[in-house]
């Protein structure tokens, strides 16, 4: 099946704690090659999230951001500092026992010292059980912008096919005006030989039998039917494969190479006015085949 590898998509999946956003944004690539941008709090499930992904797609480059857009504000934690406390009560004790006339430490006095409260914002989404509630927000999204991404580039594929198989139905005919045009230049140089040989036949005494052995054989090292049934064969076996359920990219773009093969033999072996313009024709349809099936997954 014929399926592009361009394609982006967007989704967003929401609940009472958060926004989560999934993008997905594949592109052209020889291999799967799946990068993903996830905010910390969803670090742990970078791999999670990016298997979703290589699942569902085979090739190309695939680029998977994801944000978390949290509603609730965030919210202050205030920790004392056991050690920090404990030092002062005992720097107090020794003073005692100095002999000075020290108060007991009361909040006011901690708070006069930065080190004995740490403050810090509660980030949503720390706890176990908020992660766990993002991580199937995050599920979703993905699912759901994997799922459009995919859509896109099916559809982009249909494109893809359509020119494809125009150029595919244009390349049986040309390769049928060639094996034509090339029988006529075979015909042409037999009778050109032939009519050598009657000449020479005037002036030497030559076997009859082994002049028409040689006119034979050169005649043969231009017959181009081998190329010809080879060439129609890859041709049916591309309907095949982009007709078929699997990703075909890689193998079309191994039959156009086989079929660029096939026409540059065809190009040294035959003979006749108009098998180079066909030949040329032919080329020019592969290479423009060959840049198209570079987006096939």
């Amino acid at each position: 099946m014929i399926v592009s590898m361009t394609g982006f998509a967007s989704a967003a999946r929401e609940n009472d704690l958060a926004v989560v956003t999934a993008t997905v944004k594949t592109v052209n690539h020889r291999y799967l090659d799946v990068q993903v941008r996830v905010p910390a709090v969803l670090a742990a499930a970078e791999s999670e999230l990016k298997a979703l992904l290589q699942r569902r797609l085979a090739r190309g480059r695939v680029e998977l951001m994801i944000s978390v857009q949290v509603k609730a504000p965030a919210e202050p934690e205030i920790e004392m500092s056991e050690p920090v406390v404990a030092a002062l009560v005992r720097a107090l004790e020794r003073g005692r026992a100095m002999g000075l006339d020290l108060a007991p430490v009361t909040t006011a006095d901690l708070l006069r010292f930065p080190q004995a409260l740490v403050i810090r914002e509660r980030v949503p989404g720390a706890d176990e059980a908020e992660q766990g509630s993002l991580l199937a927000l995050a599920r979703d999204a993905v699912d759901a912008a994997a799922e459009d991404a995919c859509t896109m580039r099916v559809r982009e594929g249909g494109f893809l096919d359509a020119d494809l198989e125009s150029r595919r139905l244009g390349l049986g005919r040309l390769i049928d005006e060639l094996a034509v045009a090339a029988d006529e230049g075979r015909a042409t140089t037999e009778a050109r030989l032939a009519k050598r040989v009657a000449e020479l036949a005037t002036e030497a005494t030559v076997e009859p039998a082994l002049i028409a052995q040689e006119i034979v054989r050169a005649a043969a090292r231009s017959d181009i039917s081998e190329e010809v049934v080879r060439f129609k064969g890859h041709l049916d076996h591309w309907l095949s494969l982009a007709r078929g359920p699997e990703p075909c990219g890689r193998k079309l773009d191994f039959l156009l190479q086989e079929m660029n093969r096939e026409v540059n033999t065809i190009g040294s072996k035959a003979e006749g006015r108009r098998v180079a313009e066909f030949v040329v024709q032919m080329k020019a349809e592969l290479e423009k085949m060959r840049e198209q099936v570079q987006n096939v997954e």
